[in-house]
């Protein structure tokens, strides 16, 4: 090899560990460890102050602010990857995840209908299973509360996307950039569940019921999400806020019975079943412009 070409191999190899040492792996476990820790905090300190605001929990729960705060908190640390994380979570002017000008496929924008529409069969299905097993429905009016019903949808819908700021626009892609999309989201499910502590209080078989949902409702909402450039927020906090509501005018989960919990499980496990079995029919021919962008090695 002549000497010439020796030393230009040399210097790429140089340049190349350089590179390495200037971009270091993204400590996403550090990351995810200080997302959990201030949303816990933070929920706590909120759900113990909401008794003092004179603010019905059927209207919001004060304590949904918690992941919009530990995202605020992460920002702090690593404001380059938040800013990159969070892509798509809003409108966006140009939707492009290749060449310049390219338009979102239409296989993400049939996953935002199908996702909207799941909350509907997850209810659906809440109420067929609560007919055969006690033969009635405890369907609870909008009058029955003090709150007009325009107001309680607002709320639970702002609170929704203080949650899914969180779960879906921050920990899913985080999580996205070390494991598939089936296990990032069963996990990010399980510490959704796991962070709704006072669950947890009632009876094992209603904990397990509701950990069942939040996880197999996190893979629906994983599944839904991959690929989709904007809108992010709004469809993760739509999908959350179709969910509250049918669960606290159409079924009876809200209140500690554990059949209600039960079958709000199950619906939502038949429903994520179906998710997956589309998901792995049809695939995903690109990674995720945002998994791509937040990628370790990115700062």
């Amino acid at each position: 090899m002549p000497e010439q070409t020796k030393a230009r191999v040399r210097a790429r190899a140089g340049a190349h560990e350089q590179g390495r040492r200037r971009a270091p792996r993204t400590p996403w476990a550090a990351e995810a460890g200080v997302f959990l820790a201030v949303a816990f905090v933070a929920a706590g300190m909120c759900g113990a102050l909401q008794p003092a605001t004179g603010i019905p929990p059927e209207v919001v729960q004060l304590t949904q602010v918690g992941p919009a705060v530990a995202v605020a908190a992460a920002a702090l640390l690593w404001p380059g990857r938040i800013r990159g994380r969070l892509a798509g979570t809003l409108p966006t002017r140009a939707r492009t995840a290749g060449p310049a000008g390219a338009a979102e496929p239409a296989g993400p924008a049939g996953r935002r209908v199908a996702l909207l529409l799941t909350p509907v069969l997850i209810t659906a299905l809440c109420v067929c299973g609560g007919l055969l097993t006690s033969g009635s429905l405890p369907v609870t009016s909008p009058r029955a509360f003090a709150h007009p019903l325009a107001l309680v949808v607002a709320a639970q819908f702002l609170g929704a996307c203080a949650e899914e700021i969180g779960w879906r626009c921050h920990l899913q892609p985080l999580l996205r950039t070390r494991f598939g999309p089936v296990t990032a989201s069963a996990l990010v499910g399980v510490l959704w569940g796991l962070w709704h502590v006072p669950v947890f209080a009632q009876e094992p078989a209603y904990g397990a019921g509701f950990l069942l949902a939040t996880t197999a409702m996190s893979v629906i909402l994983g599944l839904a999400l991959e690929g989709v450039r904007s809108n992010r927020l709004l469809l993760a906090g739509g999908f959350h806020t179709l969910i509250n509501l049918g669960m606290l005018y159409v079924t009876d989960e809200t209140t500690a019975a554990t059949e209600p919990m039960l079958l709000l499980g199950a619906a939502s496990l038949a429903a994520a079943v179906l998710w997956i079995a589309a998901a792995r029919r049809t695939g995903h021919a690109t990674p995720d412009e945002i998994i791509v962008a937040t990628a370790p090695g990115t700062r």
